[in-house]
């Protein structure tokens, strides 16, 4: 362990440490302004490719320039975007999933009966976090509707200014015009769950026939759409945060069916990347799942812009066998739908 002592530096400084460090920077005011608005923090993972892994001093490679470094973290970014657009679809596609079978088989307010989860789930904490959310909503509602009556407007304005309060949200409404059950239906809590929350109560389901029977909706096993919510949660989650995920290692490694279609090589060559660790194979589930909830979508074909966009990507970063245009998830054309 040693003491942190490197000082805070202006972004001029910044600058030229860079320079000093091998980088060409051709617009200095352009570059000025990018880590005034972006910071060299957050651009330094993205510098790594260029700079010399066993120097201790972060040497940059003959050439290498500060525009590289930009188009990359640009290019990262809109990945981002990409990859939050697929999971936005298939996290509201599960949702709807778990409620519709549960519902019919158990009732509107089928969460509510602990019968229906296994010994491990935390059923309590489910319960708590909904009824934390509703007794929330119902003393905002409350908050409102006394500050609307103190105005000095007409009744019918203050009447309709209350409606539309308590309208905001399903559960203002719930609360303001229901007492029993105690809880809204199963259609509205599994919207405000996290996708994390989510997957861990679709792992925490007690029977594998209803487990089965909603990932019927994905064309998959069950244990294999359990595995994917995992690793989509962790991946939703870097994104949220706007961290680097191009050639990052993924930490929760998910499953995959056993069929010729879904088998990686361990390893490329000569990088030795693994394709099963890096953002190819979230890329990959998502291109199986939005096929099966957004079959008309053009998801592969904007993504295959997305890297004529950027040539100099390094696919082999991402995990990306040399075949990959080859594959059948990749070769699906889509139609004209967005």
């Amino acid at each position: 362990m040693k003491t942190f002592n490197k000082p805070a530096l202006p972004v001029a400084n910044q600058l030229a440490l860079l320079r000093e460090r091998g980088l060409t920077i051709r617009n200095e005011v352009r570059a000025e302004r990018y880590l005034e608005v972006i910071s060299s923090f957050r651009l330094s993972p993205y510098m790594r490719p260029f700079q010399d892994a066993n120097c201790e001093n972060h040497t940059f490679h003959p050439g290498s320039e500060f525009k590289q470094i930009v188009d990359l973290y640009a290019f990262d970014r809109e990945l981002r975007l990409f990859v939050m657009d697929a999971i936005e679809r298939v996290e509201v596609a599960t949702r709807a999933a778990i409620n519709n079978h549960m519902a019919v088989q158990y009732g509107a307010h089928w969460f509510m009966n602990e019968c229906n989860f296994g010994q491990y789930y935390r059923h309590d904490l489910l319960i708590d976090e909904i009824q934390r959310k509703i007794d929330d909503e119902k003393e905002n509602l409350n908050r409102d509707i006394i500050a609307i009556e103190r105005k000095t407007t007409n009744e019918t304005l203050r009447q309709q200014q209350i409606e539309n309060r308590t309208r905001d949200n399903y559960f203002r409404f719930y609360a303001h015009c229901y007492d029993s059950p105690a809880l809204p239906p199963g259609w509205a809590i599994v919207e405000i769950l996290s996708l994390g929350a989510l997957s861990r109560l679709f792992r925490g389901l007690a029977k594998d026939n209803d487990r089965k029977e909603i990932a019927k909706q994905f064309d998959i096993p069950h244990e294999i759409l359990q595995s994917w919510l995992h690793t989509l949660t962790f991946v939703r989650n870097l994104c949220a945060h706007h961290s680097r995920l191009w050639n990052r290692e993924i930490s929760i490694l998910p499953r995959l069916p056993r069929t010729p279609n879904w088998q990686l090589p361990p390893r490329l060559v000569p990088s030795q990347v693994q394709p099963m660790r890096r953002v190819y194979v979230v890329l990959l589930i998502l291109s199986h799942l939005m096929e099966q909830v957004s079959p008309d979508s053009e998801w592969r074909i904007r993504f295959r812009k997305l890297l004529k966009d950027h040539p100099e990507t390094n696919l082999t970063m991402m995990g990306f066998p040399s075949n990959w245009e080859q594959h059948p998830l990749w070769k699906i054309a889509g139609s004209s739908h967005a």
